[in-house]
């Protein structure tokens, strides 16, 4: 029988303050690489993995907004701990739950339950990071298992996991790879199932999490092979869109964070005696990051209630890339306000915020660049709108089901007709537009359920102000491209 949730959460919150602030040394943790074994295992003691596995298995039932929650509790201590969560939970932990043979899931969830195991997905590689589809990695059926071998990198938990989902092409008996997709379960304590690190990264942030190179030459049974419900593309968008609905839990936690340090510091910071919380320029400031606080509650939200396993999120690109993409710009926006707002003592190492702004660039990247998924955005809903004739934007929201709260609050800056053929940048600047509006529309419905009316008020603000500043970007002429060959005429010292 499992404790009640919020006993679980409590108990979970103050073992890592316990940890992070009073047994080990948090400063240390920012500055080198990994995290010390006793601090992991009084951490994976409190079994936080258990909101990631199914109730017949042991677990808690693969709640989405309790593994939110565990993300959220994390990353107020530690950003790279609740991406190790992160990875676990999403990109390990629910695919097997969904797809894999139930044959093998029990030994594996038993091993995370009892044994503390982890598990990442390898699915990049050096020369195709963003085109999944042209992976070289491949596999080949002998017998009773598959041969996969390849390449990967920049896969977290490299060298520390257990498990490992790994991306791969079937190659045909033509020796071409297939354009499908398929997952298998490497488990790197199995003979012939190791994972050669070739090279380990030195991260610019998330030192907590060890990154490299990965040489893949493993044997795995046939029944370690995920199964797809349809294709294996399909499988894979149905995994990775379920994880960036999880990115709103690993930035609930760190934008609250940079929250409450943002409003300490500034109401103890005496400038010409004046707290500087008094001064408005900062007033603005902190009401960016509780505006980002307010999307980010609704995004969590919104995910709790469409993105469990139960769901197919393969055709769920928009609520999936708006909540990467934007939570992401919102995590970053926050730890340099909270950055600025310390002055000094920002630049310091140990400065949360400083530790902040690199540890949260990295989401700006992974899982899919911010400018492709804004840009994917742009191309789902032009498609949308097509199908539909319907080319003026304000008509098109006016009927379309993930804006029909918040349309009406932007038909003063969305009230016109686009075309198709426009430059990657516009694209990018309407990608970020509509995701603002639709992030509005999730706040508008958890306020329909209770959520307090001045944060909304507020975030409806600051959105618009955002969407107004996008739509003066889009209208604008902006056709400069880069001067390759800059260096004749161009040396100042010349003109003295």
């Amino acid at each position: 029988m499992h404790k009640d949730f919020s006993e679980l959460i409590k108990d979970f919150q103050n073992t890592l303050k316990n940890v992070f602030n009073e047994r080990y040394d948090i400063d240390q943790f920012s500055k080198e690489r990994g995290i010390p074994g006793v601090a992991l295992r009084d951490i994976m003691a409190k079994s936080p993995l258990s909101v990631g596995i199914p109730e017949n298995y042991g677990g808690r039932g693969m709640k989405v907004s309790e593994c939110l929650s565990i993300l959220s509790t994390a990353s107020y201590e530690s950003l790279s701990l609740s991406l190790i969560f992160g990875i676990n939970i999403a990109l390990f932990l629910e695919p097997v739950a969904k797809y894999a043979n139930d044959s093998v899931k029990g030994d594996i969830f038993k091993r995370f339950l009892e044994k503390q195991n982890m598990g990442g997905l390898m699915i990049t590689e050096q020369n195709f990071g963003s085109d999944a589809l042209g992976m070289q990695t491949y596999n080949e059926k002998v017998g009773d298992h598959y041969n996969v071998k390849g390449t990967k990198h920049w896969q977290g938990l490299t060298g520390m996991a257990d498990y490992w989902l790994i991306t791969s092409r079937e190659k045909n008996a033509n020796g071409n790879l297939n354009r499908d997709i398929d997952f298998f379960i490497c488990d790197v304590q199995q003979p012939n199932q190791q994972i050669v690190v070739e090279e380990y990264y030195n991260n610019l942030g998330l030192y907590m999490i060890p990154y490299g190179k990965n040489k893949v030459d493993i044997q795995v049974p046939a029944q370690y092979k995920l199964e797809p419900h349809s294709s294996g593309v399909k499988m894979m968008l149905d995994i990775l869109h379920r994880s960036r609905m999880q990115f709103p839990g690993m930035a609930m936690g760190f934008i609250k964070r940079m929250l409450d340090e943002s409003i300490k510091y500034c109401n103890e910071r005496i400038v010409g005696q004046k707290k500087l919380i008094d001064l408005d320029q900062v007033k603005y400031q902190i009401s960016t990051i509780q505006s980002a606080f307010t999307v980010t509650s609704a995004m969590c939200f919104k995910s709790s209630l469409i993105s469990g396993i139960d769901n197919d999120l393969a055709s769920s690109g928009l609520e999936a890339n708006t909540m990467k993409a934007f939570v992401t710009d919102l995590m970053q926006q926050a730890a340099q306000t909270l950055t600025q707002l310390s002055g000094g003592k920002g630049y310091k190492m140990e400065s949360i915020g400083g530790r902040g702004i690199m540890d949260s660039r990295a989401f700006q990247i992974f899982e899919g660049s911010n400018e492709m998924l804004y840009t994917q955005i742009t191309e789902m809903i032009f498609k949308l709108m097509k199908r539909k004739k319907e080319f003026n934007i304000y008509s098109f929201l006016k009927d379309f089901h993930l804006t029909t709260r918040s349309h009406s609050y932007f038909k003063e800056y969305v009230d016109f007709t686009v075309v198709n053929d426009l430059k990657q940048r516009k694209m990018i600047d309407l990608g970020k537009m509509f995701s603002r509006i639709i992030s509005i529309d999730f706040a508008l419905e958890m306020q329909e359920k209770g959520f307090r009316d001045d944060l909304i008020t507020n975030c409806m603000q600051l959105i618009k102000l955002d969407v107004s500043k996008l739509m003066n970007s889009f209208h604008s002429k902006n056709t400069i491209i880069e001067i390759e060959d800059y260096n004749e005429n161009s040396h100042w010292y010349n003109f003295v």
